[in-house]
């Protein structure tokens, strides 16, 4: 079995401002910096194997927080990008609403589009990692695509710097099992 740790990046302004980043690339703000910090202290007792970060800096800065006290370089991959949110990107959900009173957009990704990439992604990851452990550093979109393919219960968004545990066998990504 594979054991996929995957983390959400840490905070960014435009996240504090409630603006939609897809992919924009706003770097993390201090608040960000101290929640990565905070979860590395946390995950230093808990080896890596290998660690991925989508190529936008938020995750990416993220990542490297989190690898540096074990030594394991990050590696960039596109497919663990956020949804392509298209002209949504920058703005908040008031101004969306005002700006697209439908509720639609011509542009960017589909949920299923980027669904498709990220599932991809991650399956070539843990297919590449059989028996290890890797962490994924991310988006809460991202994890939202990951979390609908292991689990039948309701999304709920995750908070910045948090971990969703994922496990792969038998060609699979499952739940991890409760006991």
């Amino acid at each position: 079995m594979t054991t996929i740790l995957v983390a959400r990046h840490g905070e960014t302004d435009w996240n504090r401002e409630g603006r939609w980043q897809g992919w924009a690339d706003p770097p993390l703000n201090e608040t960000g910096r101290a929640q990565a910090r905070r979860l590395a202290d946390e995950l230093r007792g808990t080896p890596f194997d290998a660690v991925y970060s989508s190529d936008l800096r938020r995750a990416f800065e993220t990542a490297a927080i989190l690898a540096a006290p074990h030594g394991v370089p990050v590696v960039a991959d596109a497919g663990l990008r956020e949804i392509d949110v298209g002209s949504w990107s920058g703005l908040t959900r008031a101004e969306i609403e005002e700006r697209f009173p439908d509720g639609n957009r011509a542009d960017g990704e589909t949920h299923e589009q980027h669904g498709t990439r990220v599932r991809a992604a991650v399956m070539r990851i843990a297919r590449e990692h059989l028996g290890e452990r890797i962490l994924l550093v991310t988006h809460g979109g991202t994890i939202r695509s990951i979390h609908d393919v292991i689990s039948e219960l309701p999304y709920h968004p995750v908070p910045n710097c948090h971990v969703l545990e994922v496990h792969f066998r038998d060609d699979r990504l499952t739940a991890p099992e409760v006991r």
